[in-house]
């Protein structure tokens, strides 16, 4: 049976590639990490995808957002 990428987790896969590059670390890792499973479309969806944490420029009072593909 084949299966299609959904778009949460090619949102996964996106969020990782912004990840390794903020970070300057290696995709691989986070990569071989996630966790799949197939939902009721036949579509595969990552359960832990990465999240990544960054400081606003405009308000650095405000501390770290972090952001998740859901």
């Amino acid at each position: 049976m084949n299966y299609t990428l959904s778009n949460q987790a090619v949102g996964a896969i996106m969020m990782a590639l912004q990840k390794s590059l903020l970070e300057q670390s290696d995709i691989v890792p986070v990569l071989t990490g996630f966790q799949v499973q197939i939902d009721d479309s036949n579509q595969l969806v990552v359960t832990n995808p990465p999240t990544v944490q960054a400081n606003t420029v405009a308000d650095s009072q405000a501390g770290d957002i972090e952001t998740s593909v859901q």
